[in-house]
């Protein structure tokens, strides 16, 4: 009896201790969002002036004075710098006493001409001295002509003396002092003026989006005249989305054979100066206009490795599966996926880190909304 009573309890406890497999884990996964979205190309790139210029010394002078304030903005036509004028306005002034000094004697041999030519008409004078009379005459016309030149170029680098604003702009800090003598060699660099309204953006795509625009530009019947239609849009790093609106206005006219892009410039008014020369942006262009149905999932569901972006979806045995994916746009917090999924596809959008591919799970579903969100339900 007591034997009976042993082997039960043994047998008892083999079977208490007999491994459960754990719960295969939860995650929640929920079906691609179909929505309209605008297609477009992203790129990043730079902010350029739409104008810049060194403002340079080009006569010989000291520097006279500084008539601006660093980082100022200054008009077209203001006076920057004045290099001492009075050396130039004194060659001025001797330039235009020798021509007036010419001019007369200019009076006096026009009328020497005119008289030995009546003189020569009634046999009182030789041919020879009026041709003598006609030379004397054009070589003081001649020297006229070009003592008036030496005026204008007097008056030019009198003019030069005066270092002005060639468009709206703000003009750096100086790089002389008042008092150096500057032009003396070549022109001296006095500071610099930037055009910051408008301004320029560039950036380079790849040749398959060339010919995906162009592609699409013939569908609507667009040609390169009609660059300042397509719209751009720009982003700061420190912004979200793309606030700022401006044109695409140049396209290079050929594809660089080095890199196998193409450089394309967009034109924004900055009138709030927001982007700078220089900045880094983040720029989309529509590709095509009107809106297309695409498949959106929420961004946090991405991963990469080597083989590239991946999506982890479950199948109907509830077994997951990674995609490789080609990825587009990202609307808020959603992901346009061009391919790889398709709208009845379950995808891991919570517990990424516990469903591991080829294992099983199960799964919760979940309803994604236009906005990223997500909320229990069945997807």
């Amino acid at each position: 009896m007591a034997l009976s009573l042993t082997l039960a309890a043994t047998a008892a406890c083999k079977k208490q201790n007999a491994y459960v497999p754990p719960p295969p884990p939860r995650v929640g996964v929920a079906k691609p969002v179909r929505q309209e979205v605008t297609p477009y190309l992203e790129a990043t790139g730079n902010a350029a002036a739409f104008n810049q210029v060194d403002l340079v010394a080009r006569v010989e002078g000291f520097l006279q004075k500084i008539d601006y304030k660093d980082g100022a903005q200054a008009k077209q036509g203001d006076t920057l710098f004045v290099i001492e004028p009075t050396p130039y306005e004194a060659k001025l002034q001797q330039a235009q006493a020798t021509a007036q000094a010419t001019q007369a004697q200019l009076v006096q041999a026009q009328a020497e001409f005119n008289r030995q030519a009546s003189l020569g008409r009634s046999d009182f004078a030789s041919q020879s001295t009026v041709d003598q009379a006609r030379a004397t005459r054009d070589s003081t016309q001649a020297n006229l002509t070009n003592q008036q030149a030496g005026i204008t170029l007097a008056a030019i680098n009198l003019g030069y003396t005066q270092v002005t604003a060639p468009f709206d702009g703000i003009v750096t800090t100086h790089l002389v002092s008042i008092g150096n003598l500057v032009g003396v060699t070549s022109p001296t660099k006095l500071a610099s003026i930037v055009q910051l309204e408008p301004i320029y953006v560039t950036f380079n795509v790849s040749e398959q989006d060339v010919l995906r625009v162009k592609t699409e530009m013939a569908k609507r019947g667009l040609n390169p005249r009609d660059l300042g239609t397509i719209p751009i849009e720009i982003g700061l790093m420190n912004e979200d989305g793309y606030p700022h609106q401006g044109i695409v206005d140049y396209i290079a006219p050929m594809v660089d054979a080095s890199t196998g892009t193409l450089m394309v410039r967009g034109l924004l008014s900055n009138t709030d100066r927001a982007l700078l020369p220089g900045m880094f942006v983040r720029i989309r262009v529509p590709r095509a206009m009107g809106r297309a149905e695409a498949l959106l999932v929420p961004d946090i569901a991405l991963g990469a490795d080597q083989s590239g972006t991946y999506l982890l979806v479950v199948d109907k045995d509830n077994v997951v599966q990674q995609r490789t994916i080609k990825v587009g746009q990202l609307y808020g917090k959603l992901r346009v996926i061009e391919s790889g999924i398709t709208a009845d596809d379950f995808v891991v959008i919570d517990g990424n880190q516990k469903a591991i591919p080829g294992e099983t799970v199960a799964p919760d579903p979940r309803s994604v909304s236009a906005d990223g969100g997500a909320t229990p339900g069945k997807s």
